[in-house]
């Protein structure tokens, strides 16, 4: 994962309160992009997280915990850390030392915000170390400038369905509850797929046709998703932006967005740039039949991996204080 730039930022209103002397604990939830026609605006968050924590001392010391981040930096230069900086300079101020143990039970290089996660865990943990100068929209500024799009660190900090934009006037954003009944299941594939090989097969221009498409889907998904209309979410899903361009990189893709349906999904999307698959489900219904359907998709492609069922979580970045 490349590692957040140190940006010219505008500094924060001073402290609301004293920085922390004890131990605390954050926690920041997968979340899922796109859903579809939403292309870096709009996502989900998944109930998988990355969890620091973050204990002042006297030197600074980064500690990865777990097989999932067995490779990641030890010193100074790791993503977590270099998050927590970007709080500490657009608060203007110098980043006080502390031990930060990470865990993360979200893959890495899967399509559920793994990084955007990591992000907003550290811009989180240092505007706690610092005493909280930042407000939850200067957060959220942060996280999408870094990002360079809001639809993985709006959800991932909020919780629920989030519908964001990122402009030079700052980050803006809607969040919805999810909808009464409304489940995720995804489909995780055992491979990796960066996000820069997914966004290389993106096309530079899009015709016309395309781009109402794109703007009339995304609209209707966000009212379908704000209104509960579930029977909607399987017409509002498609997409041509960006699945028809990933398909060929992610085995069973285009099988899974045309047939899911017929197997018990409200409606199916590559989640972020890939290559989990996200189907909804109505959680009054058996997902049996979906499960099956995704396993014998992973099996005709010759891939493994696992699906699983989550609700959406709603709580969003979480911090527990000693």
């Amino acid at each position: 994962m490349p590692g957040p730039s140190e940006r010219d930022l505008p500094a924060a209103p001073a402290p609301t309160r004293e920085p922390p002397t004890g131990t605390f604990t954050v926690r920041a939830p997968a979340s899922s992009a796109n859903l579809g026609p939403g292309f870096d605006s709009l996502g989900l968050s998944v109930p998988l997280y990355t969890t620091l924590r973050v204990t002042p001392q006297a030197i600074t010391e980064i500690v990865p915990l777990g097989a999932e981040l067995k490779d990641t930096p030890t010193d100074e230069s790791n993503y977590v850390y270099r998050a927590m900086l970007l709080a500490a300079r657009r608060a203007g101020r110098p980043l006080p030392p502390a031990r930060i143990e990470i865990e993360t039970d979200v893959p890495l290089a899967r399509g559920l915000g793994s990084s955007a996660a990591a992000l907003v865990a550290g811009i989180v943990a240092g505007n706690e170390l610092l005493g909280c100068p930042l407000d939850d929209e200067a957060v959220l500024d942060v996280a999408a400038r870094e990002e360079g799009h809001p639809d993985n660190v709006a959800p991932a900090l909020f919780g629920g369905i989030v519908v964001a934009t990122l402009d030079k006037l700052g980050t803006h954003y809607v969040r919805l509850d999810p909808p009464a009944h409304l489940g995720v299941t995804v489909l995780i594939p055992d491979f990796e797929l960066s996000t820069s090989k997914a966004r290389a097969v993106l096309p530079k221009e899009y015709s016309r046709a395309d781009a109402v498409h794109a703007l009339s889907h995304a609209a209707l998904l966000a009212a379908a998703l704000s209104q509960g209309r579930l029977d909607l979410l399987r017409h509002a899903m498609q997409d041509y932006i960006h699945q028809i361009w990933r398909a060929p990189l992610v085995p069973g893709l285009s099988d899974i967005l045309e047939e899911a349906w017929k197997h018990g999904a409200l409606g199916a999307a590559l989640s972020g740039a890939g290559p989990t698959v996200l189907c909804f489900h109505d959680t009054r219904e058996p997902t049996a039949p979906l499960h099956a359907y995704l396993h014998g998709v992973m099996t005709r492609n010759g891939l493994q991996g696992r699906v699983l069922d989550f609700p959406i979580d709603a709580a969003g970045t979480l911090i527990e204080r000693a």
